[in-house]
């Protein structure tokens, strides 16, 4: 790697570090003297460091995501009032809250909620075949004491819930369209295992490769939205460069096992949320989804568990 590469990829180590940061911190103040600590710049010289890689200025960053947050949060958790959810991501004033959230999204967040639910019933009133031929039926499997889900969605496999553990993951983030993009996703994942290779970080009991989704795509604008491609290491490892490191806390999740072409994987997202969930008793929690591979694709197909965070309705 040439000398501006690895310089580059050092300030890309920083900015990644702020990202998670700022993730793990959205509900609470942050100052530009904080956030420079966290990326290890100097204060006089952040700001303008991260908008010429990034494209906005920190605190426009975070204000997007607070407000991409809590567009997510007013279309999925309909029991949660408007004021809760501002709270929630971080604005201590609502009216503050209303006005940015009027002039990102072109309407209050009581109108977008609205829209958000008169669009999905009449989603689902004329996709009523299909849920006849869709639905998820639950039971209990007595051998491992947890929920299932029968199915008879075509490219389904299982539904359960599990608790799964938390899991320290090295990553490569990308910033930006990604849907589709084949070609993305193996350069990303040859730098990943390239890196993680010799340091003898690939295979074992626990190891598992996976895609964090960091934003709604339904939200975010595609130049925009952030996904992080990871592997799981131990606690202690060391990261450089492009390669980040980030904890998962320990949660809840629903977890369907898909097998999958490239182009079938909106449509198996698409399905948990549009007909898992609404029959579930379960909405989505506020942490990040992902998905898990636990084999290697064959034949232009993956076997894909799509992991997302549950909380009771």
């Amino acid at each position: 790697m040439s000398e501006i590469k690895k310089l580059y990829s050092e300030y890309l180590s920083r900015i990644n570090k702020t990202f998670d940061y700022i993730e793990l911190h959205l509900e609470k103040p942050m100052t530009l003297e904080e956030l420079a600590t966290v990326a290890n710049f100097s204060k006089f010289h952040f700001s303008r460091i991260f908008q010429s890689i990034v494209g906005e200025t920190p605190f426009q960053f975070i204000l997007c995501v607070r407000l991409e947050k809590a567009a997510m949060l007013v279309r999925t958790n309909k029991n949660d009032g408007i004021s809760e959810i501002a709270y929630k991501c971080g604005f201590s004033d609502v009216a503050i809250f209303s006005r940015n959230f009027k002039k990102y999204f072109n309407e209050s967040a009581t109108q977008y909620r609205e829209r958000k639910y008169e669009n999905s019933n009449l989603s689902q009133q004329h996709s009523k075949g299909r849920q006849c031929d869709e639905k998820a039926t639950p039971y209990l499997c007595p051998d491992l004491k947890t929920i299932k889900w029968r199915t008879n969605m075509k490219l389904n496999k299982s539904v359960e819930i599990k608790d799964l553990p938390k899991m320290t993951v090295a990553y490569i983030r990308h910033i930006g369209p990604y849907k589709g993009n084949e070609q993305l996703f193996e350069s990303i994942w040859t730098r990943l295992f390239t890196w993680a290779g010799p340091r003898g970080l690939i295979g074992g009991e626990d190891f598992q490769s996976l895609i964090i989704y960091h934003d709604d795509p339904n939200v975010t604008i595609e130049d925009k939205l952030r996904m992080s491609v990871c592997i799981t290491v131990p606690a202690d490892t060391k990261v450089d460069g492009e390669v980040g490191k980030m904890e998962l806390e320990a949660a809840k999740y629903v977890v369907a096992r898909f097998e999958l072409t490239a182009q079938d994987f909106q449509e198996a997202w698409d399905w948990i949320y549009g007909q898992w969930f609404p029959t579930s008793g379960y909405q989505p929690d506020d942490k990040p989804c992902f998905e898990v591979y636990p084999e290697e694709p064959k034949d232009g197909k993956f076997i894909v568990d799509i992991c997302v965070p549950v909380k009771p309705l």
